[in-house]
């Protein structure tokens, strides 16, 4: 996952929403958004080779998401994949800034990583770069990608002034009766192709030329690009998960929209 932007607690019924786009090479082996066939209340992508996932949530209504953080061109040296962190969490009991906090001394074992964490009350923020960090999230708009949490990368600022304006837009109306024409403006925003200018771009040691190239929202490219975009909205009584999935150069792949009810009270944060 490189690019996340959430409204929390912006929206009448919604308390959460996320939109995201998940930036992989292409050839890795990756399971669309569905059940976890291990975990009957899990819903999302999976990641078959280390087996962990970038963004999943819990009928139980809780939510993980996780990106990548660049530091140059240099190869990561990690024993556990950040990929498991959304995997545990959505899995467990644990209120998110109570997992945030226990994940301290163990952070540096994974790879580099941005962690956002919702047990259904509280939303919280870990990370291990450049030190270990976790701390709740205010309501407001945010923005995670592959720097500093709320940084003002360009396609991170692309990204939540479109959802501000969906969130303006937006109907009170149950998930179950949210349309594709109601998810399309945030579609249309996380794949936006468009690179940003050279003198916005961040500085984060791979060289201009791959800034350039990382810089769009929805990256097009025949090895590494935009795999799958998401939109998620957390109800009180209801999950809407929908994904849209790409392959090389950006060619449609699939997509699916499912409402998942709650099956229990939200975790205490």
């Amino acid at each position: 996952m490189c690019l996340v932007a959430l409204a929390h607690r912006l929206h009448p019924r919604w308390p959460l929403v996320l939109i995201a786009n998940r930036d992989e090479a292409h050839a890795r082996a990756t399971a669309p958004a569905g059940f976890d066939p291990d975990a009957g209340d899990v819903y999302g992508g999976r990641d078959l080779v280390a087996g962990g996932s970038w963004l999943q949530v819990s009928t139980r209504g809780r939510l993980a998401a996780v990106t990548n953080v660049r530091r140059g061109l240099e190869p990561e040296q990690a024993r556990h994949s950040r990929g498991w962190l959304v995997r545990d969490f959505v899995r467990g009991d644990a209120g998110a800034m109570q997992f945030a906090e226990a994940l301290q001394p163990q952070a540096r074992t994974y790879g580099r990583f941005n962690l956002l964490l919702w047990d259904g009350a509280t939303l919280a923020f870990a990370s291990n770069v450049p030190e270990p960090v976790a701390m709740p999230v205010a309501p407001g708009l945010h923005a995670m990608s592959n720097g500093a949490f709320d940084a003002s990368w360009p396609k991170s600022a692309h990204a939540t002034r479109a959802l501000a304006r969906w969130l303006d837009a937006a109907p009170d109306a149950r998930e179950s009766t949210v349309t594709a024409d109601i998810l399309a403006p945030l579609f249309d925003a996380l794949a936006d192709s468009a690179q940003a200018p050279d003198e916005r771009l961040p500085d984060t040691g791979v060289g201009l030329a791959l800034e350039r190239r990382l810089s769009p929202a929805f990256i097009r490219d025949p090895v590494y690009g935009t795999r799958c975009s998401s939109v998620v909205l957390l109800g009180a009584e209801s999950v809407l998960f929908a994904e849209r999935r790409f392959g090389p150069d950006g060619v449609a792949a699939g997509a699916s929209v499912d409402v998942l009810p709650r099956t229990s009270a939200p975790a205490a944060g």
